[in-house]
């Protein structure tokens, strides 16, 4: 069995440093059927996978959680929740913000989670242009400062406006990006401004929807058809602006051979990858809760260090691709165009 590593993300949370995504039971990879996704949780949280990422717009990933919560305590008792961790977000339309709309959102959120105070709350703003995100970000803390919420997030931020947020005096413990082998943006100016304020990454999209598996070596160029998932298509537009096909045939034919080294599959070999940069707390791997299950494996992304060599290799490939920074911009400008 391998030793799950785990990580003190905040003195009072401590959590599983693979984080099962469940942006994969919003409706966009297909159905998800409730009572199985219930015993899959279980599944995944006695592996010791016990760190949830959702949203308030994931579909039902927040009754889930309530309900994982719920048949927790039926089965196990009040104190198996506190091996649980459930960070979510909150992703509002910009506009005025007061704080009965920002306290009405979150109070759905509580809710719906069935938790008196939230985790880790994720924000996420739409629109720079629009300053009310410091209203929502300053209302927000004062709900932190009423105990509904723990601790207080960013998701997809970049670096200039993470420092006017902490700039104004809110205090962030980490923001979520993408990160992975194909889009390391987050190594330009994240990560340094990350250190001096101690704020953590919580990295996305590492296995990119998938692609980065054996299943994809060798294989013709994925038409719209056959990508059938939401993630396999948005991940496939990002290797088409990192270097295309043909490059990312190239990375995968690099990740093989260190992958069978170890006795691990390509997924984990880029999983580990990003598990290794500076200032990442952990990495979010998304769970077709019910629908298929990679627990064995994804235990196996704590059996192994990529060595120098290894990483020599990888960037020999990484070093032909186009900047992804100069294309489309820092962490989460994909977003705002």
């Amino acid at each position: 069995m391998s030793a799950i590593d785990r990580f003190q993300f905040t003195p009072d949370l401590n959590i599983c440093r693979v984080l099962n995504g469940m942006w994969q039971v919003s409706g966009a990879h297909g159905p998800i059927a409730p009572k199985k996704a219930i015993e899959s949780m279980f599944a995944y949280t006695d592996a010791g996978f016990t760190t949830w990422d959702l949203a308030d717009h994931y579909g039902p990933a927040e009754d889930f959680i309530g309900e994982f919560r719920r048949e927790l305590v039926a089965r196990r008792g009040t104190e198996a929740l506190q091996n649980l961790q459930a960070f979510t977000k909150w992703v509002p339309r910009p506009g005025k913000m007061t704080l009965d709309i920002v306290e009405k959102n979150i109070d759905i959120s509580l809710r719906r989670m069935d938790v008196d105070s939230l985790d880790l709350l994720q924000f996420h703003w739409w629109d720079y242009r629009d300053k009310n995100y410091l209203d929502a970000l300053y209302f927000l803390a004062e709900l932190q400062g009423k105990g509904k919420i723990k601790h207080l997030a960013l998701t997809n931020f970049d670096t200039e406006h993470l420092k006017i947020i902490t700039g104004a005096g809110v205090k962030i413990v980490s923001n979520q990006v993408q990160f992975s082998l194909i889009d390391r943006r987050p190594l330009v100016k994240m990560v340094d401004f990350c250190k001096e304020h101690n704020i953590y990454l919580l990295a996305y999209g590492t296995v990119t929807g998938g692609l980065f598996s054996a299943k994809y070596l060798n294989h013709p160029e994925p038409g719209f058809v056959s990508l059938n998932t939401a993630s396999l298509r948005k991940y496939k537009n990002m290797i088409d602006a990192w270097g295309g096909w043909k490059l990312f045939q190239q990375l995968l034919g690099v990740l093989k051979p260190i992958a069978d080294r170890y006795h691990v599959s390509m997924p984990n070999v880029a999983v580990r990858y990003v598990l290794e940069q500076p200032m990442v707390a952990g990495a979010i791997v998304g769970t077709r809760l019910g629908v298929s299950e990679h627990i064995a494996e994804n235990k196996k992304v704590f059996d192994f260090q990529l060595s120098p060599e290894d990483h020599q290799k990888i960037n020999s490939v990484l070093d032909k691709s186009r900047d992804l920074f100069q294309a489309i911009g820092d962490c989460g400008d994909e977003y705002r165009k």
